[in-house]
C-alpha cells in the first residue's frame, strides 16, 4: 500500500488515521485480521448454514483442538461474560432464561476479592446479576470467601493477568476453584489475553474453573469476536441465552443483541488453528524487533527515562514505557500523549489507569510504523527544546 492509499477508506470519510501505539484495545479497534482468517471469512460469505449447527460444530472443533470440555463463539469476551452470569443465575431453565434480566428468585450474586476489582467486571452484570466485593484493599481470607458464599451466590469471579506479580494477598485461583466448589457454586474466569505461552490457552478450565474467556482478536480473529471455554453445562447454557438460543428456540433471552455472523464463527476456528500452529519465536521476534527500533532511536535522549517491557506472556509482548522530566522540557507524559496524537501522522498512546509512565505497545504496528513512531518522539522532544 503506498501512502497516499494508507488510510485512504477512513480519509473518505472525513476521519483521520493513526498509527497505534497503544496495542490492543477496543477504542481503536481492536486487532488487524490474519491474512489467512480473512481469506476463510471471504469463503463463507457467499453460503449459508444454519447457525446453531454451526456454532456447535465450531466449538466442538474448538473444544476439541484445546482439549477442553466446550467451548461457544461469542461476540466479544465481555459477551462471554455476560452470557456466563447469564448462565450462571437462569442456568437451562426457559423461564428464568426470559425472566432476565429480573432475577427474583435466582441466586444473583457475583462474589469477587475487593482487590481484583477492574475496569471489565462490569459485563458480571449486565444481565442482571450484582457483584459484591469479598474482604477489603488489604486482601482477601479463605474464611472471608467461605462465609460470603450462601444460597444467593450465582459464581465466584476471577481475573486472570499471568504476564503481573502474584498477589500474595488474595486468595489464588486454585484456592477459589476448592472453596467455591465445596459450596456447590460456579467459578467464572476472565482470562481475555491468557493465550500464551500456549499451555495457558484453556487452563483455567482444565484447572477446575466451570468458565473461561478469550478475545479472539489477539490472535488475529476480528475484534468482535470471543471464547467461551467451559464444562459442558455451563456451555450449553450459555448457547441457550445466545442469540441462536433467541432465534431459533424462539426463547426471549438476553443473549439477542450479542449476535456474531457466520463469517466471524468461521474465522475464529481459523484464528485459533492458526495460532496454535504459527512459528511463536518469530512472532516474538518480530515484536522484539519492533520494540527496539523504537527504543534505540529515544534512549540516550536527556530527559527521557526509557525501560523496555521483558514480557512475552499473554497477548502484547514487549512493547516500552517512558517518563519525561518536565523540568527539562516543560510538559508532563500526560502533555507529551497530546502532542503524539497531534502529530503528523497521528500516533496513539496513552499513560494506562493505574500508572504513571507513558506505555508503547507494538501490537498494532508494522516495521515501518515503529520506525515513525521512533522518530516522531526524537523529534518532537527536539524541537520542545
Amino acid at each position: 500500500m503506498t501512502t497516499s492509499q494508507w488510510g485512504s477508506i477512513y480519509k473518505d470519510l472525513g476521519i483521520k488515521p493513526i498509527i497505534n501505539a497503544t496495542g490492543s484495545v477496543t477504542a481503536l479497534g481492536g486487532s488487524i485480521v490474519a491474512d489467512e482468517v480473512r481469506a476463510a471469512m471471504e469463503m463463507s460469505n457467499d453460503v449459508y448454514v444454519p447457525m446453531s449447527e454451526l456454532e456447535q460444530k465450531a466449538g466442538g472443533e474448538i473444544a476439541r483442538i484445546l482439549d477442553v470440555p466446550a467451548a461457544y463463539i461469542t461476540s466479544g469476551a465481555g459477551s462471554a461474560l455476560t452470557l456466563a452470569a447469564a448462565a450462571f443465575m437462569a442456568g437451562s431453565d426457559d423461564d428464568k432464561i426470559q425472566q432476565l434480566p429480573n432475577t427474583d428468585g435466582m441466586p444473583n450474586k457475583i462474589l469477587i476479592q475487593k482487590r481484583q476489582r477492574y475496569w471489565y467486571d462490569r459485563c458480571m452484570e449486565f444481565s442482571g446479576g450484582q457483584l459484591v466485593e469479598v474482604g477489603n484493599e488489604d486482601g482477601t481470607s479463605a474464611d472471608q470467601l467461605i462465609k460470603a458464599i450462601n444460597e444467593d451466590t450465582a459464581c465466584v469471579h476471577f481475573p486472570v493477568y499471568e504476564q503481573k506479580e502474584i498477589d500474595d494477598n488474595i486468595l489464588s485461583l486454585e484456592e477459589v476453584i476448592e472453596i467455591t466448589h465445596s459450596k456447590n457454586k460456579f467459578v467464572s474466569v476472565d482470562a481475555a489475553g491468557q493465550i500464551y505461552p500456549l499451555e495457558n490457552f484453556g487452563k483455567y478450565v482444565k484447572m477446575g474453573a466451570d468458565f473461561q474467556c478469550i478475545a479472539a482478536k489477539y490472535m488475529g480473529a476480528p475484534h468482535s469476536t470471543g471464547l467461551a471455554l467451559g464444562t459442558e453445562e455451563i456451555i450449553d447454557a450459555i448457547s441457550r441465552h445466545s442469540f441462536i438460543g433467541y432465534e431459533s428456540r424462539r426463547i426471549r433471552g438476553i443473549g439477542r443483541p450479542h449476535k456474531i455472523d457466520r463469517q466471524e464463527i468461521i474465522g475464529v476456528v481459523v484464528a485459533v488453528k492458526r495460532w496454535l500452529s504459527m512459528n511463536h519465536e518469530e512472532r516474538l521476534s518480530k515484536a522484539e524487533t519492533q520494540t527496539n527500533t523504537i527504543f534505540n532511536k529515544i534512549k540516550n535522549i536527556d530527559g527521557l527515562q526509557v525501560k523496555i517491557i521483558n514480557n512475552i506472556i499473554g497477548h502484547q509482548p514487549f512493547g516500552l514505557s517512558f517518563d519525561i522530566d518536565e523540568s527539562k522540557f516543560g510538559i508532563n507524559n500526560e502533555s507529551f500523549v497530546e502532542l503524539l496524537k497531534n502529530n503528523e501522522p497521528s500516533i496513539w498512546t496513552r499513560v494506562p489507569d493505574g500508572e504513571k509512565s507513558i506505555v508503547i505497545h507494538v501490537f498494532g504496528m508494522n516495521s515501518k510504523e515503529a520506525e515513525i513512531v521512533g522518530d516522531s518522539i526524537s523529534k518532537i522532544l527536539k524541537d520542545i527544546k
